[in-house]
């Protein structure tokens, strides 16, 4: 049995049959071009409208404070 098993390859000694060449690596520039290009157009979008993410950020921290003080405006049962 031992002489068989040493006959035939394993699944991973044999050669694997295809008729494209085999797949190499290599950098993408263009690629990383779109996603630079891409994530700068997020910060121009985002950066100017920052302020009023923030001030509308405030005024919910505002609201639910205030909201808290008085009971969260809920009776109780």
């Amino acid at each position: 049995m031992s002489s068989n098993e040493e006959r035939e390859p394993g699944a991973l000694t044999r050669a694997y049959r295809t008729v494209t060449p085999p797949y190499r690596g290599h950098p993408d520039s263009e690629m990383n071009t779109i996603g630079i290009a891409y994530a700068l157009l997020l910060v121009i979008l985002i950066v100017p409208l920052l302020p009023f993410m923030i001030v509308v950020w405030l005024v919910g921290k505002l609201f639910d404070a205030l909201s808290g003080r008085r009971g969260g405006g809920e009776p109780s049962p």
